[in-house]
């Protein structure tokens, strides 16, 4: 008998419906030779201090550093996980080979792994790795199914990643908690990257609270209902623009060049979790945690694919498959029916199997989403992820840039405007920049989408000129949606979709998990929010004020361990190495915090 073990019920039963196991048992399906079991997520977890020996129960500063010698894994205290497992253990002593049907990626391999090491599994292992929940999906992995032995690296990762947040979380915790703590009762929580994740909020809350606004002045002037701006910018003195303002008063404005440039602009790029959170975030308002729970709930009704992932890139073998993807989203069969018919457009920002490691991006399966009931927000996240997917295989948008150069007594201006040509992919988004498009923040300069009158060189007129009062403003606080966007790129502000890819290494945390980590300073009220801006709380502020190591809350030393997991994901690191060096590294702050008395809990 095969044993096939999921991650969820609801998966168990669409895999037991494919491989014809069709017989109910209390906690598996059985038929055709396979018996389908599952899990609820985690039925293990890493043992607690107390678990390696009574000296660990008690919180005190005498038994820190905690360092196991060898780490062990124990059944999460749950009568109804207990249960299964019991099931699980009982199916997998008799079996005579297992399919891992885990999440396809590293927390999935480790929720199984431990299952199978606590069951005490002999038999051979093989892996089924799917990024969809459609019947063709699970058939199709089924047919290539992998020995275990290959996705050895991938446990280790998650393994090493999970040992990482024990060291530090279990004794920074309880070190900071007994060291500085000045309420009975409480828990001075720091975590591996819940703590760097802080620290930014509480920066730019300081960032924020000490800016000091500086007074500037913008010259302009209306020459034939258009506004042309002073290409000196700003101006940092009253008399500077005083004097400008008076040497063209009067005199007449002379347009000394016109130059118009044809320019395109590709597709918004397909999603990735990050990305999605982030859009969902500033158009409905949903949490992070909202978002991945809309998004996972679309995979599992086998609507979208596999959601947790960081590539916004699809593999090149995708591609023969698009046209039935589009056909099968009928709700929006006005925008594909252009598409079909014809050869689909192949982009290299869309379609790179050298960008696309365990899956690629989210797009529709190409199931159709009006035969399947969804809540009103599930729609929206859905529309989402199909008006972007229809957009790819669309034209560029086509536009002309037009700027126009004046000049009054050797003062220059310029005014720039934008028409659109030809929306090309604008039209699946209704005309205009969709929702999901990422526009830098602050940027004054950006072309305008305005049709400019047509103007001549050499012609020459009376104008209204204006000095602007204005002041610099401070930095905004953060969104999730911002934040998001900080964890990924290590707390560097990105706007260029290449440049960000490349910082996606050196991000905190993994796109399953960041929105966890917010939530849980939610929890331990270190953040509120206020309207969509996150504020630290004073205990928050607090937190990080005392906290001098930086190993604990630099967003870039976090962002280095990070790198050093997924690359022993990829073979690149040895995963012994980057234990041995939290070891290290959890001793040092140790005894640099023991040292020293003269730090303090401070409220202000």
């Amino acid at each position: 008998m095969i044993v096939c073990i999921a991650e969820k019920p609801s998966v168990a039963k669409e895999i037991a419906k494919v491989l014809g196991a069709n017989s109910s048992h209390d906690g598996y399906m059985e038929g055709n030779g396979y018996q389908v079991t599952w899990t609820f997520g985690h039925l293990c977890c890493l043992k607690e201090p107390q678990d390696y020996t009574d000296q660990w129960r008690r919180w005190s500063l005498g038994s820190l550093p905690m360092i196991p010698p060898r780490f062990g894994i124990k059944l999460i205290d749950n009568q109804g996980y207990e249960k299964q497992f019991k099931t699980i253990e009982r199916l997998m002593q008799a079996a005579d080979g297992i399919i891992n049907c885990g999440d396809a990626g590293q927390e999935g391999e480790l929720i199984q792994r431990w299952v199978m090491q606590k069951a005490r599994a002999k038999c051979p292992v093989q892996r089924l790795w799917v990024s969809s929940l459609t019947e063709d999906a699970i058939r199709e992995a089924f047919a290539n199914l992998k020995p275990q032995a290959e996705y050895q690296s991938l446990y280790e990762a998650g393994l090493c990643r999970a040992i990482g947040d024990w060291l530090l979380g279990m004794n920074a915790t309880r070190l900071y908690t007994l060291r500085f703590s000045q309420a009975k009762g409480q828990v001075l929580s720091i975590g591996r990257v819940q703590t760097p994740t802080l620290a930014m909020i509480v920066k730019r809350h300081f960032e924020i609270k000490n800016f000091k606004p500086e007074k500037y002045w913008i010259l302009s002037t209306v020459y034939r209902n258009v506004t042309f701006n002073s290409t000196k910018g700003k101006m940092k003195k009253l008399e500077e623009g005083q004097a400008a303002m008076e040497a063209i008063r009067g005199k007449d404005f002379e347009v000394t060049g016109v130059e118009q440039k044809a320019g395109t602009e590709a597709p918004p790029r397909l999603f990735d979790l990050t990305s999605l959170q982030v859009e969902c975030n500033k158009k409905y308002g949903f949490s992070a945690d909202d978002t991945l729970k809309h998004i996972q709930s679309l995979y599992e009704k086998k609507l979208t694919t596999y959601p947790r992932v960081d590539t916004t890139y699809l593999s090149d073998d995708i591609y023969p498959r698009c046209p039935n993807i589009l056909q099968g989203i009928r709700p929006y069969a006005p925008l594909v029916q252009s598409l079909m018919g014809k050869k689909l457009k192949k982009s290299k920002k869309v379609f790179d199997s050298s960008k696309v490691t365990d899956h690629h991006a989210i797009i529709p399966t190409g199931t159709d989403p009006s035969a399947t009931s969804l809540t009103m927000d599930e729609k929206r996240v859905y529309d989402m992820v199909a008006r972007r997917f229809i957009a790819v295989f669309y034209p560029d948008c086509r536009f002309s840039t037009t700027t126009v150069l004046g000049e009054v007594e050797k003062v220059e201006f310029k005014a720039t405007g934008k028409q659109i040509l030809d929306e090309g992919w604008r039209t699946v988004f209704g005309g205009g920049k969709p929702d999901n498009a990422e526009t830098p923040e602050g940027n004054d300069n950006a072309d305008k989408e305005q049709t400019l009158p047509a103007f001549e060189e050499g012609e020459h007129g009376p104008h209204e000129p204006t000095l602007t009062e204005k002041q610099t403003a401070p930095p905004k606080p953060y969104t999730e949606a911002t934040l998001l966007r900080a964890m990924e790129t290590a707390g560097k502000t990105v706007d260029n979709d290449e440049l960000r890819d490349a910082l996606k290494s050196n991000g905190i945390g993994r796109p399953s998990t960041r929105a966890a980590i917010i939530e849980t300073l939610y929890k331990r009220q270190y953040i509120s929010k206020v309207r969509k801006s996150l504020e630290p709380t004073p205990t928050g502020i607090a937190l990080i004020g005392v906290i001098q190591e930086e190993l604990l809350k630099s967003v870039e030393l976090t962002g280095q361990w990070e790198k050093k997991l997924r690359d022993i994901e990829a073979h690149k690191y040895d995963s012994r190495q980057f234990i041995d060096e939290l070891k290290q590294m959890v001793s040092q702050v140790v005894q640099q915090v023991m040292q020293d008395g003269t730090r303090r809990m401070s409220y202000q």
